[in-house]
């Protein structure tokens, strides 16, 4: 007899026991056309009411998983209207002739078919939306779905309604820095090697960008607090949660040191969110610093990429100001990208999704640490990239061409670092979940073999 758990904590019971029969239904514990217990007695079985199994019910049956008959009951639903979110077959089993670890690729755990199908029912509903412009009103079921998304993120209080949109985090970067920035000569704070979007978005803005030491926690608050002095920084960007490209995570204590040193300078702090994969329970700098912290994040690294869906949180001062950026830059997300994102956050599968997500991830980093854990490798479980310093008789640049020479291109320390500042002699490795484990294998032995012969001229 098939039983549901609803042991998952930190939800409501109903959704714990939709996604319970979810499950069920994805691992064929119940076949399409079975019958499921009538509400009462499923109530009785769980030690639940009514109300809890019926609201379930209601939702599965609007996303497609199951059908009710009237004086029948409830059912399976037919393949037909059945979402098939099972891993896609297209993971690509071949050698292509030059295997890309430059960018994270997220695998295929069903996102591309759960897509599919919202924008298929999608295509079937009334939307009274479709001929006119975004609006507050267009975009408020998709904050919500966000709102629940970020459920258990340490981002001090907000409501779904001071969530900002943004066409992927990149461009939720650019609405904060233009709600913050002032001056004819602004500058911006990043750590030494950082995500180089944060540079770029400074250079449209015409700010000057100074790179912060940092070390095995991240940014130095002593260094931090120098360059506000030196420099009157007006913002800091950084990740404290997985720092790209080094992994560096940074803990509570350097984390309210930094907000410390933000506090007495006030020096805005935006935080990029969007490489975590699993919550760290660790408060953010939005709630240690409620007048200064700012939060970005997206579904790009996380679900997928091409939606282009990120989002924004202001402290609470301020959110009128980052309101204002969005909507005279943009109007609003398009009405389509907003309703298959609340549609897809919503969706009864999304937590076996993301957690099958996980576990394949950490799978290629597996295979990654065995064989290049020789060397001076940073990784961390659940971070879809890894950090090398290569051993002495590499330089990065000859590495690279190297690697790439032998079909594997991986990207060098150079691109995070500074136009003014030094890079290590080391390489970002990324994840390519679109590649057959053996292949993504064969890539990272390409590496290994590199790294056991430099090249006879290269100078040691």
């Amino acid at each position: 007899m098939w039983h549901p758990d609803l042991s998952l904590p930190g939800q409501p019971k109903y959704l714990a026991l939709a996604g319970a029969i979810a499950t069920g239904i994805v691992s064929k514990q119940l076949s399409v056309g079975e019958r499921l217990p009538p509400v009462r007695d499923l109530a009785w079985q769980l030690h639940v009411t009514p109300g809890t199994v019926a609201r379930a019910y209601a939702k599965l049956v609007k996303d497609g998983l199951l059908e009710a008959v009237v004086g029948r009951g409830t059912f399976v639903a037919k393949p037909m209207v059945q979402p098939d979110w099972a891993p896609a077959d297209e993971v690509n089993t071949s050698e292509p002739e030059m295997i890309e670890l430059v960018s994270p690729m997220l695998p295929d755990v069903g996102q591309d078919a759960l897509i599919r199908r919202c924008y298929a029912k999608l295509s079937q509903m009334p939307n009274q939306n479709l001929l006119r412009y975004p609006s507050q009103t267009s975009e408020v079921a998709a904050k919500r779905a966000i709102y629940r998304w970020l459920n258990g993120v340490n981002l001090g209080p907000f409501e779904a309604e001071d969530i900002v949109l943004a066409h992927g985090g990149q461009d939720a970067i650019m609405l904060i820095l233009q709600s913050i920035l002032k001056g004819a000569e602004p500058v911006i704070l990043t750590e030494e090697l950082s995500y180089a979007g944060f540079r770029r978005g400074a250079q449209l803005l015409r700010a000057r960008v100074v790179g912060v030491e940092c070390d095995q926690h991240g940014v130095r608050p002593d260094k931090f607090e120098l360059a506000c002095k030196e420099h009157g920084a007006q913002v800091l960007c950084t990740s404290p949660e997985v720092h790209n490209p080094t992994t560096v995570h940074t803990g509570q204590a350097r984390r309210q040191e930094i907000a410390e040193v933000a506090r007495r300078y006030y020096c805005h702090i935006l935080e990029d969110d969007c490489y975590q994969l699993q919550e760290s329970g660790l408060p953010r700098y939005r709630e240690l610093l409620p007048e200064l912290g700012w939060y970005v994040s997206s579904l790009s690294k996380s679900l997928t990429p091409s939606l282009r869906v990120g989002f924004a949180l202001a402290p609470r001062a301020m959110t009128h100001d980052l309101k204002r950026a969005a909507r005279y830059n943009h109007f609003g997300l398009a009405v389509p990208i907003c309703d298959v994102t609340e549609m897809l956050l919503n969706s009864a599968v999304l937590p076996d999704m993301r957690q099958e997500l996980r576990a394949q991830v950490n799978s290629y980093i597996h295979v990654a640490v065995n064989v290049l854990g020789g060397f001076d490798l940073k990784w961390r479980k659940d971070v879809p990239f890894l950090w090398l310093k290569l051993p002495q008789g590499w330089r990065t640049t000859a590495f690279c061409r190297a690697a790439e020479q032998n079909g594997v291109r991986v990207r060098p320390a150079d691109d995070f670092a500074l136009l003014d500042g030094r890079a290590p002699h080391a390489v970002r490795i990324t994840i390519n979940g679109r590649l057959s484990l053996p292949v993504f294998e064969k890539a990272v032995s390409v590496l290994l073999k590199l790294l056991d012969n430099p090249d006879d001229d290269i100078e040691i």
